[in-house]
């Protein structure tokens, strides 16, 4: 498994499209700490930039590359490897790239401009979204055989998980507001990977005019400290249980 992942991380790492979107990281983090002024308005609009740029970069990076790795895959798959060694060394080869890409573009402009606890829980979600998000892409990938239906598919996923599914939870919120379903909600809210992440850094944060209606529900329900545990969980099984799935499919599926 070690030499594949390494072939496939040095395959990605040459790769223009990663080292493009860690330079784009890099200079959008130092001139929004310059732009403010401020370390905290500089995470706060960092923290806007990163929940919408880093899981639309990782999960259609991550299909194109699967795609694009199909010959290189079903020669893997066609010696003596394990099905699952062969996801798995793409899997981590990919989310690898994406934690170098977020640690280089993200992480040192923080470390200059924003260092302490704040700082570092936007890094290491950023990290773990990427990762996140990587694991959908491989799963909607491999349930997927063509390649312009997996990307679309792909998009559309960031698209409901960025966009949509916000505008889902408030129509649910008001359509049943005669009802008591705020601890219900906070299961909802575990639903989308993108607002664990911005709870997250929030409930670090403490900003509680910023925190919004999923903010406020796990601080009030959960508390500052648990909160941010069961949404830091929640995103790990967002890793790891996607992944999960698109192991057992490529096992069965013909190429």
């Amino acid at each position: 498994m070690i030499r594949i992942v390494k072939y496939v991380l040095y395959d990605i790492l040459q790769n223009r499209i990663v080292i493009g979107y860690t330079l784009f990281l890099f200079a959008v983090s130092f001139g929004l700490f310059n732009l403010s002024g401020d370390a905290t308005k500089g995470l706060v609009s960092l923290l806007n930039v990163v929940l919408i740029v880093t899981p639309l970069v990782s999960i259609v990076f991550a299909t194109i590359h699967f795609y694009n790795a199909s010959e290189f895959i079903e020669l893997l798959a066609a010696q003596p490897i394990r099905r699952s060694v062969i996801v798995w060394s793409e899997f981590i080869g990919l989310a690898v790239a994406m934690i170098l890409s977020i640690l280089l573009g993200l992480g040192i402009p923080v470390a200059l401009f924003a260092a302490g606890a704040t700082g570092l829980t936007l890094v290491i979600v950023a990290a773990g979204l990427s990762v996140a998000f990587v694991s959908i892409a491989l799963l909607a990938s491999i349930l997927t055989r063509d390649k312009a239906k997996g990307i679309g598919v792909a998009l559309l996923l960031w698209f409901y998980f960025a966009l949509l599914y916000d505008a889902l939870v408030l129509f649910l919120m008001f359509s049943f507001a005669d009802y008591p379903l705020e601890k219900a909600m906070v299961a909802v809210i575990a639903l989308n990977p993108i607002d664990l992440a911005r709870v997250v850094v929030l409930l670090q944060m403490d900003i509680s005019a910023l925190m919004g209606y999923t903010g406020a529900l796990f601080r009030e329900f959960l508390g500052t400290g648990w909160g941010v545990g069961f949404a830091v969980i929640v995103l790990l099984l967002w890793v790891l249980v996607p992944i999960g799935v698109g192991v057992r499919v490529f096992r069965r599926k013909d190429l």
